[in-house]
């Protein structure tokens, strides 16, 4: 997450969203942004390639990229690439490998509201297989003004213990960024009337208290740490009723179904951005934590 910082742009608003919040992150933790533009591979062997369409192309992209690389406020510095691939994540995901980045930072899908989260293709195939950790950023995020930087981080701790890579991501970020740590537990009743939903809620809170107290023991000497138990009766209210600062980061951890190494957007996660007004970065699980989860 300390390292470089890759950003899939488009000459769309969320494009721009996208690259406004990459260059805060990069200035407040002092790391190279890496702007890149992926042009689609040729898709058929049948159909010679047209080479003055490629040049045109290209040309277009150049334009693109210097435009969105001259609104990066000048303390950050940033570097253009243009790569072709089959698909737009498939050639972020390979220049982050190349480059050795910490983290790729993509804008929301057309048709997101302002301030929301939308998935299309594009951020769908990233966090389910990306193997490095992928930022989404609401719609609006190129309105917030850049000296906001980075403010806080909301990391949400699941109701099982083990989340050490997100806990080890969270504080390399929380240290280089110098902010501190908001540590989060939802607790929600779904349940039909007829339950006993104030002896669940207070089991619920109980053990909700007890992963956070592991979490936050967890955490290195140096970071200023909160912890927070959102209630209410669903996963979109609990969240719903939680402040969140314009400099803010939620960091959610990879779901259990993902392969080692390897993103998977939960079903707790997909709802939390749905009321989210905030970048949300998804941190691939581990091997040793894969081996925890099923034994």
């Amino acid at each position: 997450m300390t390292g470089r910082i890759v950003v899939g742009y488009t000459a769309t608003k969320t494009g721009r969203d996208a690259v406004a919040f990459a260059a805060r992150m990069a200035a407040a933790v002092g790391a190279p942004l890496d702007v890149a533009i992926v042009l689609p591979a040729a898709r058929s062997v049948i159909t010679p390639p047209d080479a003055s369409y490629d040049r045109m192309l290209r040309e277009q992209a150049q334009r693109w990229i210097t435009a969105a690389i001259d609104r990066i406020p000048a303390d950050v510095t940033a570097y253009s690439h243009i790569r072709t691939a089959e698909s737009f994540a498939e050639g972020l995901i390979d220049l982050a490998h190349e480059l050795g980045a910490g983290s790729i930072v993509v804008g929301a899908a057309d048709g997101a509201s302002r301030g929301g989260h939308r998935l299309g293709t594009t951020t769908s195939e990233l966090v389910h297989s990306s193997d490095v950790p992928v930022v989404l950023v609401p719609r609006g995020a190129r309105k917030i003004a850049a000296e906001t930087g980075l403010t806080r981080l909301t990391v949400a701790i699941g109701s099982r213990p083990g989340a050490d890579a997100l806990i080890d991501d969270a504080a390399r970020l929380a240290l280089a960024a110098h902010v501190p740590i908001r540590l989060l537990s939802l607790l929600t009743v779904d349940l039909p009337a007829t339950a006993d939903t104030a002896a669940i809620r207070i089991a619920g809170s109980t053990h909700a208290g007890e992963v956070l107290a592991a979490a936050e023991t967890a955490m290195p000497d140096g970071i200023e740490t909160d912890v927070v138990v959102a209630d209410g009766e669903s996963i979109e209210d609990a969240v719903a009723h939680l402040d969140w600062q314009p400099g803010e980061l939620l960091m959610v951890g990879s779901s259990r179904l993902a392969q080692p190494r390897r993103l998977f957007l939960g079903s707790t996660a997909a709802k939390m951005m749905h009321e989210v007004p905030v970048p949300v970065v998804v941190v691939p699980r581990t091997r040793a934590e894969q081996k925890g989860a099923r034994s």
